[in-house]
């Protein structure tokens, strides 16, 4: 699956760094630990917020909405080893294939690899989060614990994500909206030909404003609105084997309210025919019903996920 070549001395070294930071580490209890609490990955937060300082206007301005692209954002070693991760056999991996989606997750934090927990835990941090407000203008932003719908993301070949505004709430944490995206891609080598860029696009869904190649160690800052639409519609052509990998975060606020269920929202393209309008929409009605779902039952996305491979 990994894209990368085979690990090198330096990428080894980090792995075994971090390995024994995350073998050292409590587990992560989010009722009684607050998030940013774990050991260093040895990634300079510091060094990344004062990359940020200077881009507020450059965030607020961009056009189709506001959002940041920014270019070798780990260490070079952290995310050769953080793609490397992406083939351990022992990842629980979710596939979300449906009309709208063809992906597979893993966003079970406490079984994450060590440079994965490790750079989930610095960039949930207070001194992430916090140059995170200044830049956005965005106060009191919660790294999430549960990574609802984040954590690695893996798009083989055939997989797409339609255009679409990202679910506004959290998947059982009634009180809290999702107000902003980080989005790291994992693709050393990736070329062209195998498509699979980041699409932004007009509030009317009229244009594709800009698209963004999915490079290695390339990170896209978004705010999450009812008119960010956004996806990876033209799919994904990778060769077999390999596959279009990043790592998602989801930042959110605590509104002391609950917060209305405003789930996915996909959206056909201009020229999408009759047909695949009508599957949008249908596909996009069934999502409602498992967010309305998800919200007020046991059920979540790993029991789901077991059920699915019954059949």
């Amino acid at each position: 699956m990994a894209c990368s070549p085979g690990p090198q001395p330096a990428l080894l070294a980090t792995r075994m760094s971090l390995a024994r930071q995350h073998t050292a580490a409590a587990p992560l209890d989010t009722a009684a630990e607050p998030l940013g609490a774990r050991p260093s990955t040895g990634l300079d937060v510091a060094a990344i917020a004062a990359r940020l300082e200077p881009l507020q206007a450059e965030f607020l301005a961009a056009r189709p909405f506001p959002h940041l692209v920014l270019d070798d954002f780990l260490p070079e070693a952290v995310a050769d080893a953080l793609a490397a991760e992406f083939a351990d056999p022992a990842l629980p991996w979710q596939p979300l294939h449906h009309v709208n989606e063809r992906k597979s997750v893993c966003g079970d934090l406490a079984r994450l690899g060590p440079v994965a927990s490790a750079t989930v835990h610095a960039l949930h941090a207070p001194a992430m989060r916090d140059a995170l407000e200044r830049l956005t203008g965005i106060g009191g932003l919660i790294g999430d614990p549960d990574l609802d719908g984040a954590g690695l993301h893996s798009t083989g070949p055939g997989g797409h994500l339609n255009v679409h505004t990202d679910a506004l709430m959290h998947g059982k944490r009634r009180t809290w909206s999702r107000q902003l995206n980080l989005i790291l891609f994992l693709n050393r080598g990736w070329s062209d030909a195998y498509r699979g860029d980041l699409e932004l696009w007009d509030d009317g869904v009229r244009e594709c404003v800009r698209r963004i190649a999915p490079a290695f160690n390339r990170c896209v800052l978004f705010r999450t609105t009812p008119t960010s639409f956004h996806g990876v519609p033209e799919g994904v052509a990778c060769p077999e084997g390999q596959s279009r990998k990043s790592l998602a975060l989801y930042y959110f606020r605590d509104e002391t309210r609950t917060v209305p269920l405003h789930p996915t929202h996909y959206v056909p393209r201009p020229r999408d025919p009759f047909a695949r309008r009508l599957m949008i929409r249908a596909d996009r009605a069934v999502l409602r019903l498992y967010a309305l779902l998800k919200r007020y039952t046991p059920i979540d996305d790993a029991r789901v996920t077991r059920l699915l491979r019954r059949f």
